[in-house]
């Protein structure tokens, strides 16, 4: 195998950042026309993409292969979790493949699949010239250690060095560092080559010596303290601030216990006021309801908090109503799982029955706002099959580059149903859409902000390479 530059990037918790770190460190060594891709051998989230394969992914890979350069691929996260209630689905070079008890995965499938991942790492150590690596949560969970291939095996199977990040805004971070480094195993910690300290924000002479210090008690490296950046890079993580936004446009977006893909929102928040919703009455001009990993699940919670009433009030009220994946499914008359059966909300007349086959996909199509068509891509991610004689929402003209012809969603009486996610990423449709409630309310037309991803790549590693000393990461790394 040829020599490969590696590093990997492991948090003193979840949360901490680090898929934004290692996002910073491909866009640098991109830049420096090296031929890079990030990896994650287990990622746990809700929020999956469509990797160019056709297969499902973490969102944080995604991000990270966009910031490479290269097409996002399902070898660079070969094991997606996605929580479903007390079981959890498997998804293996992205696709399906079992759904089990977290016990019944923790001790019967943990070393098999070790070895896939491993196998894709070493794969894509040889294919290129760097390898960002990132880990999961911590390394030092005792109860999940020993079955743990996230973090310390990884490493462990290559040798790679470790860069620890601490997230300074919550404070104790010293202490995470310090209890990270005491419960690793002696051959573990001669693996770590240094720390960074994450989201701080104040003056950094305030830290004074101390970070220095502490980097010569374990003789490793102090890279840098990296400030809280507003950004507006897709989230992935569960953990996010659910913070709203304020606009002359009122959407509410139902939150739902399981809600996935929740980056379908994100260019709302920045062009409207949108309040995040777990109880209470709707008054929004909108009324979203997203995607979700358990439909019925969450169906029964919207009936219990009251708000499937309170959908149903808003659009007597006149307020648009859309449902997106799960939330479409919700919107019509029946739904069908297994044997289960349950009402919908009756505002779309459709019905839903689920498939064992799971439909995965990126899609290419047209959707109508007014009298316009405008082209719009994005994914889909559903068991659901959803059926009814209403108008389509939109046409699909591709499916993971294949050319098709098929309909999808349905409106009806100012309620829109899509299974297409991503939607409010097609920016002129978004445009559109949101003018169209501004002159039902009266108010003039206004252009929509637009924030191109590379840009907000960019700017993110440039604040990155300010105050991280790459020069020692490099150094260690053998660059």
């Amino acid at each position: 195998m040829k020599k490969t530059a590696t590093v990997m990037i492991q948090g003193t918790s979840s949360g901490v950042g680090k898929s934004l770190i290692v996002m910073a460190l491909c866009r640098h060594f991109r830049k420096k026309r090296l031929k890079v891709v990030p990896f994650k051998s287990q990622n746990m989230s809700l929020n999956s993409a469509v990797s160019a394969e056709g297969g499902e992914m973490s969102r944080a890979q995604y991000v990270q292969a966009i910031a490479c350069g290269v097409n996002p691929s399902v070898r660079m996260n070969p094991i997606l979790l996605k929580p479903d209630g007390q079981k959890t689905q498997i998804i293996v070079k992205g696709i399906s493949r079992a759904t089990v008890s977290a016990r019944d995965y923790m001790t019967d499938r943990k070393n098999e699949l070790l070895e896939i991942a491993l196998g894709e790492l070493k794969a894509l150590m040889v294919e290129n010239d760097v390898v960002v690596i990132e880990g999961a949560g911590s390394p030092v969970e005792m109860n999940l250690k020993e079955r743990d291939i996230s973090n310390m095996k990884v490493a462990k199977a290559f040798g790679i060095p470790v860069v620890l990040v601490a997230d300074i805004e919550k404070g104790g971070s010293f202490a995470q560092i310090v209890g990270t480094m005491e419960l690793l195993a002696p051959k573990e910690r001669e693996l770590v080559i240094g720390y960074i300290l994450n989201k701080f924000r104040g003056d950094p002479s305030l830290l004074g010596s101390y970070p220095d210090e502490l980097a010569k008690r374990y003789s490793f490296g102090f890279f840098g303290t990296m400030p809280y950046a507003n950004h507006k890079i897709p989230e992935e993580d569960s953990m996010i601030p659910w913070e709203g936004s304020i606009g002359d446009i009122s959407i509410d977006i139902i939150r739902f216990p399981h809600i996935s893909n929740f980056d379908d929102f994100d260019p709302l928040l920045w062009n409207s006021g949108v309040k995040f919703r777990e109880s209470g009455s709707l008054n929004g001009d909108v009324i979203i309801l997203p995607g979700t990993k358990s439909t019925l699940s969450d169906l029964s919670w919207m009936i219990e908090t009251g708000l499937a009433d309170e959908v149903v009030r808003a659009h007597e009220r006149g307020s648009t109503i859309i449902g997106i994946c799960g939330g479409y499914q919700m919107l019509g008359e029946d739904i069908e799982e297994d044997e289960k059966h349950a009402r919908g909300l009756g505002l779309l007349p459709v019905k839903t029955h689920f498939d064992p086959l799971k439909m995965v996909s990126r899609l290419k199509g047209t959707a109508m706002v007014g009298e316009k068509n405008f082209e719009i891509d994005g994914y889909e991610i559903h068991h659901g099959v959803t059926e009814g004689s209403v108008v389509p929402f939109a046409r699909v003209h591709k499916s993971n580059s294949q050319k098709i012809d098929r309909l999808d969603g349905a409106v009806f009486r100012k309620v829109m149903g899509t299974y297409f996610h991503g939607l409010f990423q097609n920016l002129k449709f978004t445009g559109a859409f949101l003018n169209s409630i501004r002159a039902e309310k009266g108010l003039p037309e206004k252009m929509i902000e637009n924030w191109p991803i590379f840009e907000e790549i960019d700017r993110f590693t440039e604040l990155f390479e300010k105050n991280v000393d790459f020069s020692k990461i490099e150094r260690k790394m053998g660059l």
